[in-house]
């Protein structure tokens, strides 16, 4: 059996798997970079549960409120076009409800759920060898919520120093699958798309990728970040 490591940090230890001494080549040969989604690849989501919160606000079949997160507004809000009070205006609206401000904000943050120890072990681990880099479709309220309960949840205050740099969508004014974005990340970081390699659950944010010349890796379920780098560790998704 091949020996574990621990990485230390803020008093825990994460375990991380011994991504040091097998490597899957296929997938990582040529990389120099790493780029990570960050919902559904680090933070385990499950969008189903704020189409529940929402329509418990509006006191609705959940049924009717099932497309709700493709409208439009959702992505002008995490392009950063609309401001926090206004994303809460517009989704008051549509719920036809007088929810707080507090109220919709624990709905839409209903999606957000843990981040196993065992990646932020995954991530220390290949920080090591490669430039890591954060991509997220995102907004201002998930963002806040990320770092005021999940990160605190494991004990941390913040992904940063696991990343050289991070990019989120309604900072930015982009956000994925659009090409834009990707070749914004690249001339930021002077990264080299051929030695780039971009892990998403998402498949249209893959091929918006490949259409730059990134390498990519789908992150079809919760675990298969670690199926790159020739790790198996199974972790449930635990609500906050």
């Amino acid at each position: 059996m091949r020996p574990r490591v621990s990485f230390p940090c803020n008093g825990r230890n994460f375990p991380a798997s011994p991504v040091l001494e097998v490597w899957n080549m296929h997938i990582i040969a040529g990389i120099r970079d790493l780029i990570f989604d960050l919902g559904g690849v680090i933070i385990n989501l499950d969008t189903y549960r704020t189409v529940q919160a929402f329509a418990r606000l509006a006191d609705c079949p959940v049924a009717e409120l099932e497309p709700l997160l493709t409208l439009p507004f959702f992505i002008e809000y995490e392009k950063g076009r609309l401001t926090d009070e206004a994303f809460r205006d517009h989704v008051r609206h549509l719920l036809k409800t007088n929810a707080t401000d507090k109220e919709v904000d624990a709905a839409w943050n209903a999606m957000l759920l843990d981040v196993p120890p065992a990646r932020i072990g995954l991530l220390r681990a290949l920080a090591g060898r490669y430039r890591l880099f954060l991509l997220s479709n995102t907004n201002a309220i998930h963002l806040r919520c990320f770092h005021d309960h999940v990160l605190p949840a494991i004990g941390l205050n913040s992904l940063e120093p696991l990343f050289s740099k991070s990019f989120f969508s309604h900072q930015v004014g982009m956000r994925k699958p659009d090409e834009e974005i990707f070749e914004f990340v690249l001339r930021d970081t002077r990264a080299t798309p051929g030695a780039t390699l971009f892990l998403d659950d998402n498949e249209d944010n893959l091929r918006g990728a490949q259409r730059c010349g990134i390498r990519t890796f789908h992150v079809h379920q919760p675990d298969a970040i670690f199926t790159a780098f020739n790790v198996s560790t199974p972790g449930e998704a635990q609500p906050l």
